[in-house]
């Protein structure tokens, strides 16, 4: 079966009324992914996966997630994987409001915890890799961006995730590593869309991860910068505690973590933890 992904998905912080649209929301996508009755469930009578499986992840794992999902139905017959990309803090926000997932892959223990902290997951998170910044230009480095200083050059225009996702905590730990202040053209919600705004030439650079600017290829140009060594974060997965498919659930996991996926995951510019 394909892999079915939805990109950058954004789930906002919502009480109340906005709290019920989203679990509507979340019902209508559950009853669709269920169309055919042998793709739900929580795996076959004999334990083996099978069903439909939801994974709330990072937007910085969008491809590579993508392709172990589609590598994991290809191993598992009878399974699909659907996915919800967003920045993690919003991801964990839907969760924690209701919405229906088995998976939660998070940019940082940080936003984990929110979570863990409401009851949420089913054992203890696991990290399975971890990433770090570097500074994405347009192709070329027009602007000759070498260093984490030049983004205060007074003409450069650049761009921030925000403070309360992973990707903006750790810029703006290296920031701080550096002793340096930034006033950004913009905050983005997740680290997808502050390099968008590099690509569309909206901004002369980014601080973004480095798998964002491999995976982008040469739509945008990496530099390095040595205090991104100060702000690695690490990446947690776990199993959520009312998954409606568990089963599939501990499989895909369990799959993102096997030799294969570690493979993915480096070939993607991905760390070990």
């Amino acid at each position: 079966m394909t892999t079915r992904s939805v990109s950058r998905a954004r789930l906002p912080r919502l009480t109340g009324a906005g709290a019920a649209v989203l679990l509507v929301l979340g019902a209508a996508t559950a009853c669709s992914s269920s169309a055919d009755g042998d793709k739900a469930g929580s795996g076959s009578a004999s334990g083996e996966p099978s069903g439909t499986v939801t994974v709330f992840a990072a937007a910085s794992l969008t491809e590579s997630f993508t392709t172990l999902g589609e590598r994991f139905e290809k191993a598992n017959p009878g399974t699909e994987v659907t996915f919800n990309f967003g920045g993690s803090d919003s991801l964990a926000a839907g969760i924690t409001s209701g919405a229906p997932a088995d998976v939660f892959a998070s940019a940082s223990p940080k936003t984990m915890k929110i979570v863990t902290d409401a009851g949420d997951t089913a054992g203890t998170p696991a990290t399975f890799v971890r990433n770090r910044l570097e500074i994405a230009t347009l192709p070329g480095n027009p602007e000759g961006i070498s260093s984490l200083k030049d983004l205060a050059g007074p003409e450069l225009k650049v761009v921030l995730c925000d403070k309360g996702v992973p990707c903006g905590a750790a810029a703006q730990t290296a920031l701080d590593a550096s002793g340096l202040k930034l006033t950004p053209v913009s905050y983005e919600q997740d680290v997808k869309s502050a390099l968008t705004k590099v690509q569309l030439q909206e901004a002369d650079a980014a601080l973004v991860y480095k798998t964002d600017v491999h995976a982008a290829g040469d739509k945008v140009e990496g530099v390095d910068f040595p205090e991104a060594a100060e702000a690695v974060n690490d990446y947690p997965i776990a199993l959520l505690k009312d998954a409606p498919n568990a089963v599939a659930a501990e499989a895909f996991i369990a799959y993102v973590r096997s030799d294969e996926g570690r493979r993915v995951l480096a070939d993607a510019g991905f760390l070990t933890p």
